[in-house]
């Protein structure tokens, strides 16, 4: 009997539907426009830089990624690859040629079940080896939240660290991407920030995802990883060919300013780049940070920006309500409060479903965000 989930297509339809949605995405050309607790172990390997010189190469999101597994797999000889289709390389192909270097032994397809793919990770993780867990579609890791939230961050706190499954890194494709509907663009990050004992991390770049990605993967705690599937072909840019790791928990400033600051990550950053550039033509100077590390994130670099700016704007493709854009504005105003100008803004999701063809309503756009700045610094 085959098995089928409410809201969710199965059996031919939900292939051949996959098939189209895939084949549009890869046709595309344009875009629209907790502290650590001690249930985290902490180790300095774990978030230093480690090579990222010598010879580059342009490359894509999903290549980066690619790239990133086949390195992982070959430098570890108890690294596994797992989940729906990752043996013919997966929907978005982030997974191609793993199986025919490596063996089906080390990369293989799962059952249509994403409680079984996590609790297997967790699983294959408390035996000592590296297990790399994909869910095709973040919007489906709702049924492997249990897994998650109650067994993988839970595991090395509830035995007194004598055992953990921190060889866990969960990937998932997230975000909107233009045609995917409320099943195929969601942002559920902020379900996961609630939980301590996990890391979460989202890249905004084949360079920061390829780096990213492999620190993730040697770092000693689970962590759930976020690609936005938006960027897969469309981003582009030059990336080192050899083995390095991206610091977690480190944010960075891509743009330096000192009338606002603003702070996102994943896709979103190149939405407000462009709103930083239309604000800089009305003679605003905007500070831009990609947290990059949402669990465990980087308070220190945010303050000390928005101590400089004394304002502040958060932007990401969630829903406002509940957001971790509110977690960043609590925190900063407990922080920074004396010195802030204006009230913190926050240019986030619509409250609903995420829409289909409303898309273009529900989004965090540029305009909204180059509003949400003008309104901010005059206020």
């Amino acid at each position: 009997m085959a098995m089928t989930k409410i809201g969710r297509s199965s059996g031919t339809s939900r292939f051949f539907n996959i098939c189209r949605w895939t084949t549009s995405l890869a046709n595309t050309t344009t875009t629209t426009t907790r502290d650590e607790t001690k249930i985290l172990h902490t180790t300095t390997t774990s978030t230093s830089s480690k090579g990222g010189g010598g010879t580059t190469k342009s490359m894509n999101l999903f290549t980066a990624i690619n790239q990133a597994l086949h390195i992982a797999l070959d430098s570890h000889p108890r690294t596994y690859v797992f989940g729906e289709d990752v043996g013919f390389g997966g929907v978005f192909r982030c997974t191609t040629g793993l199986a025919d270097r490596f063996g089906k032994q080390r990369v293989f397809n799962t059952p249509l079940c994403e409680q079984g793919i996590v609790g297997f990770g967790i699983g294959l993780a408390a035996m000592g080896n590296r297990a790399i867990a994909e869910i095709q579609f973040a919007d489906y890791i709702y049924p492997a939240f249990d897994q998650i939230v109650n067994e993988a961050a839970k595991f090395r706190y509830r035995s007194g660290n004598q055992f953990n499954c921190g060889g866990l890194t969960i990937r998932a494709p997230y975000g909107a991407v233009g045609h995917g509907g409320h099943y195929h663009s969601q942002s559920p990050e902020a379900f996961f920030c609630h939980v301590p004992g996990i890391k979460v991390v989202i890249p905004r770049s084949p360079r920061e995802a390829k780096g990213l990605l492999l620190s993730c993967i040697r770092d000693p705690n689970p962590v759930v990883f976020f690609e936005p599937k938006w960027l897969y072909r469309l981003a582009v840019e030059e990336v080192p060919e050899d083995d390095y790791m991206l610091p977690l928990s480190q944010a960075e400033v891509i743009r330096e300013g000192s009338d606002i600051t603003l702070v996102g990550w994943g896709a979103q950053l190149a939405v407000m780049e462009q709103a930083c550039a239309d604000a800089q033509k009305d003679g605003i100077s905007c500070e831009l940070i990609d947290l990059k590390t949402l669990i465990p994130w980087d308070k220190e670099t945010v303050e000390a920006s928005v101590k400089k700016t004394g304002r502040l704007l958060i932007s990401h493709e969630a829903p406002v309500t509940g957001g971790f854009a509110a977690e960043i504005s609590a925190s900063l105003v407990e922080r920074c409060f004396l010195r802030l100008e204006a009230p913190i803004a926050r240019v986030c999701g619509l409250d609903t479903p995420f829409p289909l063809v409303f898309e273009p309503f529900y989004m965090p756009t540029k305009n909204k965000i180059l509003d949400a700045i003008k309104a901010t610094v005059n206020y």
